[in-house]
């Protein structure tokens, strides 16, 4: 008669990991008086496809990554089994125009749009390289909290764009053919306090609705500044250390 092993050790390890992750969580929501509940996506960069899989079984569906190379190599070897057939891949990093056709081949989502001209570019690789099933492309706009609200960006691809270019960049999205508006997306200046970025953001979000009322999502909050993002109203968080361990080297 065969033993079944269980669970291996790293499954196990993940298994608590996540399992703390979703009690911040759930804490979280309760104490800022929410009815709903952030959706948490796995940020899985660095890591082997193995892990990907692992949680996949664990019941996670959002996954995360921000290097083109990697993330469509795992998505091509999830795809390949049952495992990570269901999973949704969420492009997170600064994205190149020249890699928008093969992230449009497995993304679901680009939380990193900070230009036109990536707009640009990711509306033709919809329109000529995107799987039907996969439907259209939600984009984020990436906001730099660290910008005066008043003025325009003074450079592409360093961290989102300034708020004022924000209006600009949501008409662009919106009114390209295969690219849905999702919301905004953005992350927290380091060593200060997240919760007044975190402020600023929500109103930023709160006026990008009046013009678009469907881009509802609000992508923030990692694992040393969860609690904060989800206080002032994200709707998605991006976690990977704290569910994944610390992150392997990289040679």
């Amino acid at each position: 008669m065969t033993v079944d092993p269980g669970p291996d050790a790293r499954t196990e390890d993940l298994r608590a990991r996540l399992g703390a992750v979703q009690e911040r969580i759930e804490r979280a929501t309760r104490a800022a008086g929410r009815s709903d509940r952030p959706a948490l996506i796995v940020v899985t960069k660095f890591f082997p496809i193995e892990d990907v899989l692992r949680l996949a079984e664990l019941g996670v569906r959002d996954v995360g990554e921000n290097r083109d190379q990697e993330a469509s190599a795992k998505a091509d070897a999830a795809a390949a089994r049952d495992a990570g057939r269901d999973l949704r891949w969420h492009f997170i990093g600064q994205l190149q125009s020249n890699k928008a056709r093969s992230v449009v081949r497995y993304a679901r989502s680009v939380h990193s749009v900070d230009r036109v001209s990536l707009v640009r570019a990711l509306g033709r690789a919809v329109a000529e390289h995107r799987p039907a099933d996969l439907g259209p492309l939600a984009c984020w706009v990436q906001v730099d909290l660290g910008a005066p609200a008043a003025e325009p960006a003074t450079g592409a691809g360093h961290g989102g764009a300034a708020p004022a270019d924000l209006p600009g960049l949501a008409d662009a999205i919106a009114g390209t053919d295969g690219l849905t508006l999702a919301g905004v997306m953005a992350v927290a200046p380091r060593g200060a306090d997240p919760g007044p970025a975190f402020a600023r953001l929500a109103g930023i979000a709160a006026d990008l609705r009046r013009s678009h009322p469907s881009a509802a999502g609000i992508s923030a909050g990692m694992s040393a500044d969860l609690e904060s993002a989800i206080a002032h109203g994200a709707t998605h968080l991006r976690v990977g250390s704290d569910v994944l361990g610390p992150r392997p080297a990289v040679g």
